[in-house]
């Protein structure tokens, strides 16, 4: 493990390399310990450079095995090889070269999961950002793009399976119980899309017919047995590339489409050039196994990995600053498919909830950083919600701002002019600007100014005059690194409504830019005048979320109430409805912390019961309405000094209250949202699935009895509702037998299937209150626990610190000082996953003192640790520090 405290990396001292490569010939010769890779270079010196500069390339933990300049022996004294870097020199000054690099690496034994290793029996291999550098020497950067040919050899008894990226070249026995197999990638690409894989695997296969004609031969890989719950996975890939052809037109460019499920791996899914390596999570599905959120997750993580191939692959960055050209871009584009294949609207509240609660937080706390950052000290800490999620909120923003065929004209210029290339944002915004004739100048800020921008509004109307006029405001706070902000272009999505509800269209809008509903906020503060308004109006402000940013707009109850039921955008009307739980969440939870009881007003609680019985609302959308904000949320807002005990008991008080408004409605929603006949995981079937498992968590709190959610933990035929009914019995009643034979039951006959024991962890390691912990810890020796396998640590562990604030926050601070002993054993192992886990940590210091105080010991205690890898050091230095 590399313990070096890290160089910090600067955009501004960005170079391209002084060589130029060519072309790569990759060669394995797999073994479990012993693998020898062998790599043939072809480079020449870039024009204009030193021509006495030497050649310098990555390493990480190699050992230089063989070192060839033209296929002879380089002298010692030419070169110079460490663990981390080879440095050759005496390099021709114009005339291309070759260099034959060998190196020996042990696959059995990288925990780290980074570069090339062997689990389950499984080669496997993850180059982002910077694995490559584990199994070659190599100019290991996203600008240095090659075609790849790569042969590989190895036991077929144990191998039977070959394969990377591009196209199949062919293969053939190779001496006795050996075989080979070549593959050609003619698509120059960075070493961070390399990938092998190697093993014995079962596999489903398909094919697409593009739209010219051509067909796409389509496999995935898992492992045998499972074959069949890869059918939903293969059935997202075909309406991936069909709808990337039909919004984007976007064709697929190999002969060959292929997907790999393994169950060791850092992350969720990766987009290597046509042999994408998922998260097996991220794969596999039936009804018995699997949830609709996991349906969902996987039809968009499969789309994702996919549209990777031209946002990311075809056209990737230049550094990795660039990250979020990739990927916020690619998040958009699987949202949009998402959007498309299921509701909308349901759709983008989701991506909402997701944004405030994992961006927001990240954008507030010692983490924060600019969608394309300025520097970095370890790059696997920046594939953040930031980079990804409100990377993506910028290009929604640039096509709120230009419209659909703007938008879309922008996109083909960009497709056109950088196909092949490695590029910049200012590349990206550049297309767009070209492709409008607007000035992005001041709209390029969102990509440069970290922090979430603060909108307050104020409205008033002049009767006399028929004029509304709207004062906005906007602060970005302070940030790690940036104190000094300047104003944003925000574009806020506007609707004035009558008091019966009518849509209200102004004659005109004086002194602000006013293009179809959206109103550009540009200066720091601006009034926009509304004419021609005959009746007082009640204004909804930024409708569908057109930007990522806290909006402060005091409205009564009653005009809340009048756009929940009369907004005709209905994240905005979930928005309403969200504006008037939040003031009784939050009253609640200052009410419990000083032991008053806790009152709900009666407009928040008739809207809510309103909007659940309204049968013009779909299903999907009633259920998101129902489930109000979560503690995160409520102590997100609350800004500071935060109770995490009191905040639980307040909610749960407001929960109790509805419950018991809604009793009878949600009887009713309970015995008629059923899903007669085969399982379903499309959007209407989970949509209904939903709103029934929500009126079911409300008839808990009315009837305060386990025997409902036990019925229904008996009676379920389908993981959705199976899991909703344990969660609600192990959370609900944890002390009760009902929950004791329920998670024994479930436990026993789901114990050979570890991605649904998974389930079983996280909904343990969520029951609040502060005896979770003993509970995990015993857990952690459940032989059903592997501390080598990354989604067992992060069902457990992980899930126990970011989705269980009374556990995890215990006044007493043993939640804390158990992460920090967790963090440390953890990083020995596999540093990506421990400072991604330490991130639970980002907003410690909203917490009330004591927590507070126990908070930054266990901090202090891993900053102050022996070893330390860079993943690690890097995040809780800069936890402590912001």
């Amino acid at each position: 493990m590399r313990t070096d405290t890290g160089q910090v990396i600067n955009l501004a001292d960005y170079q391209p390399t002084e060589f130029v490569l060519e072309r790569v010939d990759l060669t394995f010769e797999l073994d479990p310990t012993e693998t020898k890779v062998e790599a043939r270079l072809i480079f020449h010196r870039r024009e204009g450079v030193d021509p006495k500069a030497p050649l310098v390339l990555d390493g990480d933990e190699l050992t230089l095995s063989g070192l060839l300049f033209d296929q002879m022996e380089m002298p010692a004294d030419q070169y110079t090889a460490t663990p981390e870097s080879l440095t050759v020199r005496d390099l021709p000054a114009s005339d291309p070269f070759e260099l034959t690099i060998t190196t020996i690496i042990n696959p059995e034994a990288n925990t780290k999961l980074m570069g090339l290793y062997r689990t389950g029996g499984i080669y496997c291999t993850q180059c982002e950002a910077e694995g490559f550098r584990r199994i070659t020497y190599f100019l290991d950067r996203p600008d240095v793009l090659a075609p790849y040919t790569v042969n590989i050899i190895a036991e077929k008894a144990a191998n039977p399976l070959l394969l990377s990226n591009g196209n199949f070249l062919g293969g053939a026995g190779y001496g006795e119980g050996k075989h080979f197999a070549a593959w050609f990638d003619p698509h120059p690409k960075p070493s961070y899309l390399f990938a092998l894989v190697a093993g014995d695997l079962g596999v489903i296969e398909d094919s697409f017919t593009t739209m010219s004609g051509r067909e796409v031969a389509l496999k995935i890989y898992v492992e045998h047995g499972k074959e069949p719950r890869a059918a939903y996975a293969m059935d997202a890939l075909k309406r991936s590339m069909k709808w990337d052809e039909e919004v984007f037109g976007r064709e697929y460019d190999l002969d060959i489409f292929m997907i790999v499920a393994v169950s060791d791996f850092n992350m969720g899914a990766m987009e290597n050039k046509g042999l994408n390596v998922f998260n097996d999570k991220y794969v596999l599905a039936d009804p018995e196994t699997a949830t609709d959120s996991d349906y969902a997750n996987i039809e968009a993580i499969i789309a994702h990995e996919y549209f990777h191939n031209w946002t990311g692959n075809r056209i990737t960055c230049r550094d990795w600053f660039q990250l979020c050209l990739k990927e916020g871009l690619t998040v958009f584009r699987d949202h949009e498919f998402s959007a498309d294949q299921r509701s909308r609207p349901v759709k983008r509240i989701a991506e909402v909830r997701h944004l405030k609660s994992e961006q927001f937080p990240e954008d507030a706390g010692p983490l924060a950083h600019p969608v394309r950052p300025t520097k970095y000290r370890e790059i696997n800490n920046f594939y953040t919600t930031t980079v990804y999620e409100k990377g993506s909120e910028v290009t929604r923003m640039i096509a709120t701002l230009l419209g659909k065929e703007t938008f879309k004209k922008g996109m083909d210029l960009y497709f056109d002019r950088h196909d092949g290339q490695a590029v910049t944002i200012e590349d990206f915004v550049k297309c767009f600007k070209d492709a409008s004739g607007r000035d992005l100048t001041q709209f390029s800020l969102w990509y440069h100014q970290a922090g979430t921008p603060l909108v307050t509004a104020s409205g008033s109307y002049d009767a006399a005059a028929k004029a509304f006029s709207l004062s906005l405001e906007q602060m970005i706070p302070a940030t790690p690194g940036q104190s000094d902000k300047q104003p944003m272009h925000i574009p806020l999505n506007l609707q004035l409504f009558a008091e019966d509800g009518a849509a209200i269209a102004p004659t005109s809008v004086e002194s602000a830019e006013y293009t179809g509903t959206i109103l550009h906020l540009t200066e720091r503060t601006q009034t926009a005048v509304f004419h021609g308004i005959q009746t007082r109006p009640v204004i909804s402000i930024n409708r569908s979320f057109s930007a990522p940013i806290n909006l402060h707009f005091d409205q009564s109850p009653a005009d809340l109430a009048l756009l929940a039921r009369h907004e005709t955008d209905h994240f905005a009307c979930w928005q309403a409805l969200t504006d008037l739980a939040l003031p009784n969440l939050l009253k609640a939870a200052r009410d419990a912390r000083e032991g008053n009881p806790v009152g709900c007003e009666t407009t928040f609680v008739d809207s809510l019961v309103a909007a659940a019985a309204d049968e013009s609302l779909e299903p999907a959308f009633r259920a998101q309405a129902l489930a109000l904000p979560s503690e995160a949320d409520i102590a997100r807002e609350l800004g500071g000094n935060n109770d995490p005990d009191a905040i639980h008991a307040g909610r749960q008080a407001v929960m109790k209250q509805v419950a018991d408004a809604g009793r009878d409605t949600f009887a009713a929603l309970y015995h008629s949202m059923t899903t007669p006949g085969t399982f379903s995981p499309d959007a209407t079937s989970a949509g209904r699935r939903a709103l029934r498992n929500a009126a079911l968590t409300y008839l808990s709190y009315a009837e305060n009895s386990p025997v409902r959610a036990k019925a229904a933990f008996d009676a379920a035929n389908n993981m959705t509702d199976l899991l909703h009914a344990l969660t609600l019995l192990a959370h609900r009643f944890p002390d009760s037998a009902e929950a004791a034979e329920a998670l024994s039951t479930f436990r026993d006959r789901f114990s050979e299937n570890a991605l649904v024991i998974d389930k079983w962890f996280s909904v343990q390691a969520t029951i609040p209150g502060g005896g979770t912990l003993d509970r995990v810890l015993k857990l952690m020796e459940n032989p059903l626990f592997k501390r080598t396998n990354p989604n067992r640590v992060r069902s457990l562990v992980g899930t126990y610190v970011f989705a269980n604030p009374t556990g995890f926050g215990r006044a007493d601070g043993e939640g804390y000082r158990f992460l920090a002993r967790e963090i440390l054993d953890i990083d020995r192992r596999n540093p990506q996953l421990a400072a991604r886990i330490l991130t639970s940590m980002r907003s410690w210091r909203s917490l009330e003192p004591v927590r507070q105080d126990h908070a930054r010991a266990a901090l202090l205690e891993i900053e102050r640790a022996a070893e330390l890898s860079t993943d690690v050091r890097d995040i809780v230095e800069r936890t402590l520090k912001g």
